[in-house]
């Protein structure tokens, strides 16, 4: 059975009115991805994303590029406990 991992990623750069969160959900969705992706007051974008290892792996991957207008300068992401999402949400 593949390792299941659930991290808390912060988006840093030019992330917000570029379509980033629902280009994550898409990428989110395609990888079987659960969780959810917010923009934060501070202009970053913040993900709880859970999954199978090489799903986060090339999830992350793509977190450090990003929609094409977007501009990432910096992804930030910690391991947290397994929060059991079942579904991958754009929150408001």
């Amino acid at each position: 059975m593949d390792t299941v991992e659930s991290h808390q990623i912060t988006i840093k750069g030019r992330v917000q009115n570029v379509g980033f969160r629902y280009h994550t959900y898409e990428k989110a969705i395609q990888l079987g991805i659960k969780g959810f992706v917010m923009n934060k007051a501070n202009g970053n974008v913040y993900v709880e994303a859970e999954g199978d290892t090489l799903a986060i792996t090339e999830f992350l991957s793509w977190c450090h590029k990003g929609p094409n207008w977007a501009r990432v300068n910096e992804v930030i992401s910690t391991k947290q406990p397994l929060m059991n999402f079942t579904t991958f949400q754009i929150k408001r």
